[in-house]
């Protein structure tokens, strides 16, 4: 078992930044990747990040590319998501995920561990 603990959201100008961190417990030495994703009101959770624990290779989905980077401290068991150029439509609450499993890295059903998840309000 693999315990996820998410902090660092909050309230935040438009065009303001914010770094979410998820510390990692249990049995972390068979992590494969771990991922953000985001639910907005009303919508379905949507994959934001991953990295690949070993090698810290990463990928971006198309709408936070250039402004979101997901990294990771191996020591501590930690990944991050440094958010920069925050928008109004960021507006959700942020979720850490993580798998033990080398399968489809941008969907919820691929994850089996999930943090209690934490909000992130961007005002205009």
């Amino acid at each position: 078992q693999v315990q996820l603990v998410e902090s660092g959201g909050g309230l935040v100008q438009a065009g303001g930044s914010l770094r979410l961190s998820c510390a990692a417990s249990g049995r972390t030495f068979s992590m494969y990747r771990m991922g953000w994703f985001r639910q907005a009101p009303g919508k379905e959770r949507e994959f934001v990040a991953w990295i690949r624990w070993s090698g810290g290779i990463t990928f971006h989905t198309g709408s936070v590319k250039g402004r979101f980077t997901i990294s990771r401290d191996s020591a501590k068991s930690t990944v991050f998501l440094q958010m920069n150029s925050l928008k109004p439509e960021d507006t959700a609450v942020y979720y850490c995920a993580a798998t033990d499993q080398a399968n489809v890295a941008t969907v919820t059903t691929s994850y089996e561990y999930w943090g209690q998840g934490i909000q992130v309000t961007v005002s205009s």
